[in-house]
């Protein structure tokens, strides 16, 4: 059997592929087990047809669904939910998820028995399996997991061993597992960690967690190193689960764990935050105005999951639509029909994968600031953005900020750009109703009101003294901050390893 060192072939959109697929269909396809079983290798699936008696006592495998008189059992298993392959004494197991329901997988088997004469022909079929499963992604990932006790309204760690830690065992992945015990603990973990023992930090919480991860990877002394050797991902037990929804496009606990064991590493911009004299880093965004008032200021009603978010933003919009600040902007393109060209040469790209042998020695430390901080002078050629009347500034670098809520849907992974939406706060109430429904119908980046900037960086200064601002939904002090954004940085475990989860704008 190949080794998980070993590269991979591609996935089925990739021409390598499907040159490799053409040559494997032609040679040793099809295995035939128990004299009457065959297994073949499709494009994108295993199609396994058994002639056998169907009688209960002659049968030597499990989970075949369906039945044909004539032809015997026919089950179509995709290659990409196949998670093991092994030839051993018992005979040949396969082992794949199955899905168990519109929104779940379960871990089940299927074994042959195999004769001593046919195991080097088994072995070699075997290799072609695993290599069709799993394509570019690593096998075996050695995963450093991190469960947020108090995450899934404080069944996360139930929630983890029922549904996602069966799939890594199955997969063979390596689990290090460690509760945290409380706030800031992931930031210790990341910041300690051996960055040469461990493929994937993954998270098991809501957005939180991958946040102290960053910020942990990003103290250490080789922090560019760190953050470009070491992937981060999330089981969704959260809130937003945003994180998951952008790199796996689901908030399925046990399809998240499908999801990372067939993910790709991807790099990922991060974005420097400097208040003072105090430096942090942001994978997902930044909030001020009405945005951050309905993610913080309703921690007391967690309960209600991600429908928090719509009640606290309902809720204030009836109470106060305006949040004074001055903006300053270093803006790249702010025309829409230019954003979405942009967003089509990205999409069409070839995708820029990371090779994590590749990051040995990268930097020694965070890159250097190219604006300065909040405490210096503004730069000149920023763009000064009137926001006496704002009523929501968002910035973003992933496109969904929750399920159905793709906020910057021209968001990408790595194109050193963040997205920026401003919103004034003297529109009338129903226009911004209809802003909210507009977003899961994917109709809000062409609203006239939205305001949508691609950016370098930024630097918002509230005006007032109390309020809400949020990064990576987490609380920051309420007062300057400057935002800068870091192409590649950080890496995550991706589905796609190019492009986010969603469609783009439109």
């Amino acid at each position: 059997m190949t080794s998980n060192n070993e590269p991979s072939t591609p996935l089925t959109d990739a021409p390598e592929f499907q040159t490799s697929q053409s040559k494997l269909l032609q040679h040793d396809s099809a295995l035939i087990v128990a004299q009457s079983v065959s297994l073949t290798l499709g494009s994108d699936s295993l199609l396994i047809v058994d002639e056998r008696s169907m009688r209960k006592s002659d049968r030597r495998c499990c989970g075949l669904l369906g039945k044909s008189k004539e032809t015997g059992v026919t089950h179509a298993i995709a290659l990409y939910n196949v998670l093991d392959a092994e030839l051993t004494p018992a005979g040949l197991t396969i082992t794949y998820a199955k899905h168990s329901g519109s929104n779940d997988v379960s871990v089940t088997a299927l074994q042959y028995p195999i004769d001593e004469g046919e195991k080097s022909t088994v072995e070699a079929w075997v290799a072609s399996l695993l290599n069709l499963a799993y394509g570019n992604a690593l096998r075996y990932k050695r995963l450093k997991v991190l469960v947020n006790p108090f995450g899934g309204k404080g069944a996360a760690s139930h929630l983890y061993q029922t549904y996602a830690a069966p799939v890594f065992a199955a997969a063979h992945c390596q689990v290090d597992l460690q509760e945290t015990t409380h706030s800031g603990h992931a930031t210790e973990i990341a910041e300690k960690i051996d960055i040469n023992a461990y493929d994937a930090i993954i998270c098991c919480s809501g957005d939180g967690l991958p946040y102290e991860v960053f910020n942990g990877l990003g103290k250490k002394p080789n922090a560019g190193e760190a953050l470009a050797k070491v992937a981060v991902a999330m089981v969704p037990c959260g809130s937003g689960n945003a994180m998951a929804w952008n790199l796996l496009g689901t908030e399925s606990i046990s399809i998240a764990a499908l999801s990372i064991v067939k993910a790709v590493q991807a790099p990922l911009d991060l974005m420097s935050i400097t208040q003072g004299n105090t430096r942090t880093l942001s994978f997902l965004s930044q909030s001020f105005g009405i945005v951050a008032e309905s993610d913080l200021g309703t921690d007391n009603i967690r309960w209600m999951g991600a429908h928090r978010f719509t009640y606290g933003f309902l809720v204030r919009l009836f109470q106060r639509t305006v949040y004074p600040c001055d903006l300053a902007v270093k803006v790249v393109m702010d025309d829409k029909e230019m954003i979405k060209d942009h967003y089509a040469t990205y999409a069409n790209s070839d995708p820029r994968g990371r090779n994590p042998e590749g990051t040995a020695g990268q930097s020694t430390g965070l890159p250097e600031l190219q604006y300065g901080t909040v405490l210096d002078e503004l730069p000149k050629d920023w763009e000064v953005i009137p926001a006496e009347t704002i009523g929501n500034f968002y910035a973003g670098n992933m496109a969904i900020m929750s399920k159905d809520t793709s906020f910057f849907p021209a968001s990408l992974p790595n194109d050193g750009l963040m997205d920026i939406v401003t919103i004034d706060g003297t529109i009338s109430r129903l226009t911004s109703i209809k802003m909210m429904t507009e977003i899961p119908e994917g109709r809000f980046f062409g609203m006239p009101d939205v305001g949508i900037r691609k950016a370098l960086a930024y630097r918002l200064v509230p005006r007032e003294k109390e309020g809400y601002i949020s990064v990576d939904g987490e609380t920051i002090p309420f007062e300057a901050f400057q935002v800068e954004i870091h192409k590649g940085l950080g890496t995550v475990l991706s589905k796609s390893g190019h492009l986010y989860e969603t469609e783009g704008p439109k």
